[in-house]
């Protein structure tokens, strides 16, 4: 299948490495999306790629540097990026996300992201934010500490960063335009990918497989980031126990599994020594379900191989936890918990000044140009969110009226038993761009409910702008009066992205301390398109020093 309809997309991203009166510096790189014919599976096909590369390459940088980005659009597509879990403290402008923080870059015309890193360290990784092009707009951001600062665990030989992915075999963009004309899910992908290579268990892949080389006795760092649209992911290496000590950016208390659990949006740190019998070992990630409802269950595998082995040896295969394994991915939530070390202390809030409780539901909605006369939809507290025509950032800073409401409800309007029998109804949900206000600096408690609306299904989400602290999780429904006696309010897990189990609840909370529109939703862009998405007007506080920055001159028009 062609698709010549394609255009160039040209990113430049500058990161200078020039040395500041301060410890900061300005680091550069170049960055060109275009597009470029790629052959994985016995199938070639054009594809919006950065450099030319599938995925695109890792951004480099020191805790403390200043990165600028000029991003010029050549393609047929709108065009936005996300640095997704940088805080961008009182500069939403530079968060990426369409029709949020910003208009996207028309063709032909550019755009600078210029932002801090400031008290962050660890994995991150940026991507597209607009349709579903971050299957293959994407790529890893690795930020060191500062300069004599070493890390919290044993200083890794090498490094290495592991992107896992997916594959279509076709454009995704019109794969996902069928599925909406039709008011269904589209197809699944065709394959998962571990550094854009599906691994030798697919047909016609032989020469696409990723290769780790290591050496006895030596212990490496795996920066694992989950750029896959749709699918949590496991994760083992044959033979090999992994040591967690990083999740989303923030270092926790290291612990050894045999496997590890990343869902998209989410990114983990582990380490892994190269103590066993010198051969070849797979690498592999396949997806974890726990719904009734298909996934794409197909295991991508790269080789983590000893040197002097020739590349003859066969490769040992993992035991990976089944793909219903709910008891494993429950005991490894479990495991996870922030440092909390004088240096890296968990500063969790203690008092709430505002507590939330929304819930997570599946329809169907009348669909009069859908084929089915019906489409798929998805809500949180029965509200399915409505994308604007302009950037909410913008229609808030300059107090543009009719662009949103700031009514979003704390709760559901319609309390029911979120998890009990199957429901079909949708309990009234309604369409809306409609935003929840939050007061500078108060602390906020957040409970997202998963409910059996259609299915029970479990959601990756993830807040734009914070960081937050994962003090509870359960299955069923929540209990006011007797889950928060339980929540871990010593060193739970700090991340950006927070899985909701199926048919069970998560509880989040943070201080907004953040001025400006940051948005909310689940990482699954199937749910995202159907609308599990909100977001938060948080108020500026006393003073400039408190208060959002002025846009920047190039903030691109609508």
């Amino acid at each position: 299948m062609a698709f010549s309809f394609y255009s160039l997309l040209l990113l430049t991203l500058f990161v200078a490495f020039v040395t500041l009166p301060t410890e900061a510096a300005v680091k550069s790189y170049q960055f060109d999306i275009v597009v470029k014919n790629v052959s994985r599976l016995c199938h070639a096909k054009p594809i919006v790629t950065v450099n030319g590369r599938f995925p695109g390459p890792t951004i480099y940088a020191r805790e403390g540097d200043r990165v600028i980005i000029n991003v010029t659009n050549y393609a047929q597509y709108n065009m936005s990026i996300h640095w997704h879990g940088l805080k961008q403290f009182r500069n939403g402008w530079i968060d990426g996300p369409a029709y949020i923080t910003q208009c996207p870059i028309q063709t032909g015309a550019s755009y600078t992201y210029d932002f801090n890193v400031t008290d962050q360290r660890g994995t991150l990784w940026w991507h597209a934010h607009i349709l579903w092009l971050r299957a293959t707009v994407h790529g890893a951001i690795v930020i060191m500490p500062k300069e004599g600062v070493s890390y919290p665990f044993p200083q890794p030989n090498g490094e290495a960063e592991l992107v896992l992915g997916e594959w279509w075999h076709t454009d995704v963009e019109a794969i996902e335009k069928q599925g909406n004309m039709l008011g269904l899910p589209p197809n699944m992908s065709d394959a998962h990918t571990i550094n854009g290579k599906p691994g030798p268990l697919f047909p016609c892949s032989e020469k696409h497989t990723y290769a780790l080389e290591v050496e006895s006795g030596k212990t490496y760092l795996l920066r694992l980031v989950n750029a896959a649209l749709n699918d949590e992911l496991f994760f083992a290496v044959a033979g090999h126990n992994l040591t967690v000590v990083e999740i989303d950016g923030v270092y926790c208390k290291p612990f050894a599994t045999n496997a590890i659990l990343v869902a998209p949006g989410q990114t983990t740190n582990v380490l892994v020594t190269a103590d066993r019998s010198p051969g070849r070992y797979f690498m592999a990630a396949r997806p974890f379900n726990d719904a009734a409802i298909p996934v794409d269950n197909k295991t991508a595998t790269a080789i983590l191989q000893y040197k002097g082995i020739p590349n003859t040896v066969l490769p040992i295969f993992p035991q990976l936890p089944t793909s219903n394994d709910t008891t494993f991915a429950s005991n490894f939530h479990d495991k996870l918990r922030s440092l909390n070390s004088p240096q890296f202390p968990a500063n969790v809030p203690l008092n709430v000044d505002r507590h939330l409780f929304y819930t997570i539901g599946l329809g169907v909605n009348p669909c009069t140009t859908c084929l089915n006369g019906t489409r798929l939809t998805a809500s949180l507290n029965n509200i399915t969110f409505v994308m604007p025509k302009i950037g909410l950032l913008q229609a808030h800073y300059f107090n543009i009226k009719g662009v949103f409401r700031l009514d979003f409800p704390d709760k559901p309007s319609t309390a029911f038993n979120y998890t009990g029998a199957p429901l079909t109804a949708n309990l009234g949900t309604s369409l809306g761009t409609r935003l929840s206000k939050i007061a500078f600096n108060s602390t906020v408690e957040l409970v997202l409910q998963d409910t059996n609306l259609l299915a029970a299904e479990s959601h990756p989400f993830h807040l734009h702008g914070y960081n937050f602290f994962v003090v509870g999780r359960g299955i069923g429904n929540f209990d006011p009066a007797k889950d928060p006696a339980k929540f871990n309010l010593v060193d739970p897990p700090e991340r950006n992205t927070v899985g909701v189990p199926a048919g069970g609840w998560t509880a989040i909370r943070f201080k907004a301390n953040n001025p400006g529109v940051w948005f909310m939703h689940c990482h699954l862009e199937l749910h995202t398109t159907w609308g599990l998405k909100m977001a938060f007007v948080v108020e500026n506080g006393n003073g400039p020093e408190e208060s959002i920055l002025p846009p920047p001159k190039d903030l691109p028009p609508c």
